[in-house]
């Protein structure tokens, strides 16, 4: 459904309640629930037997969450699935720097975020991530937004993985718009690009932040039916990934470049992630906000891979920009 399409009574009606809250908390806890099924289920037929670890916490302005871990597994070195509710009573320059407007207001933010990192190194490292967030002040209309995505960050990529990936993508967002996968792909593209290395973190996915009726001309209802879309479509992309990956043999000199790539990893979470500027400077649980990060990584001065190689063709040809679908054939 187009722009254009949206009925006119949709935007009088785009306003959100508790019960709208309560409904995008169900699907959010539902959804962290079945990441994490689907994650162990991986484990499981690679013959591991790591599961998830939860981590009840609470907030004292108000709200917690539950980060669950699965660690030194024999498919995936480490994942976080975290699940949060939170109440902010002073927002921080991150959320009001873009948005002056929510100012003074207090606000309830919730999500579920994820990071995986694999063992294999021919599995790629996975993102995803879909939020809500509401400023609310007394006397005045709530100002929400949805946001999310997810993106996927090779160390030795597959084309046919790529065009997978970004099919999922597509197929998602054609329900809401013909130009919403174009569109969120681009926002993806831009926003996962380490700046000071002019070089993307991965093939990309999707990413878009601050969707309401404002941006969009969606209601409350269209924009938590993206959330839906985007947090199940995750799993669509990324399990036939690992059912394709996660028994390819590996050498020393491949795990040792993925631990590598893995640095880089760390440099964009810490120097330009929102998500991470945000829980820092609203006083977030550090041990949730730095979940993401690797157990292991390195850094090498100056290290350039020989032209011709897999780990060539990874920097000079899967971290540019493309039209992965037109080269699905």
């Amino acid at each position: 459904m187009t722009t254009s399409q949206i009925p006119k009574d949709s935007v009088a009606q785009a306003g959100v309640t508790a019960d709208n809250i309560a409904q995008v908390r169900a699907f959010l806890v539902d959804l962290q629930a079945r990441i994490c099924q689907a994650l162990e289920a991986q484990e499981r037929d690679g013959g591991g037997d790591a599961t998830f670890v939860p981590d009840d916490w609470e907030r004292p302005e108000g709200g917690g969450g539950r980060s669950s871990v699965l660690s030194n597994g024999a498919v995936i070195e480490k994942a976080g699935v975290m699940f949060s509710h939170i109440h902010v009573h002073n927002l921080p320059a991150s959320a009001t720097v873009r948005h002056p407007n929510i100012a003074g207001r207090k606000a309830q933010a919730m999500g579920v975020s994820l990071v995986v990192h694999p063992k294999n190194p021919h599995v790629p490292t996975s993102h995803a991530n879909v939020r809500l967030f509401v400023a609310e002040a007394e006397g005045e209309d709530p100002i929400w937004w949805f946001g999310g995505g997810f993106d996927l960050t090779p160390f030795y990529p597959v084309l046919a993985d790529c065009v997978h990936w970004h099919q999922v993508c597509h197929d998602l967002c054609a329900p809401f718009g013909d130009e919403v996968y174009a569109d969120f792909k681009q926002w993806c593209d831009e926003y996962f690009h380490l700046r000071h290395r002019d070089e993307q973190r991965g093939i990309g996915g999707l990413f878009y932040d601050d969707v309401n009726t404002d941006s969009r001309g969606w209601d409350f209802a269209t924009c938590f039916r993206l959330m839906q879309a985007v947090g199940n479509g995750y799993l669509e992309g990324i399990l036939p990934i690992f059912e394709a990956r996660k028994d390819t043999p590996y050498t020393e000199a491949e795990r040792a470049f993925q631990l590598y790539r893995r640095g880089r990893y760390v440099e964009y979470n810490l120097v330009y992630d929102r998500g991470t500027l945000f829980g820092l400077q609203s006083n977030g649980r550090i041990e949730s906000i730095l979940v993401s990060m690797p157990p292991l990584a390195s850094w090498h001065y100056r290290f350039e891979p020989e032209p011709g190689t897999p780990e060539h063709e990874l920097t000079h040809y899967y971290l540019k920009p493309r039209d992965w679908l037109s080269l699905s054939s």
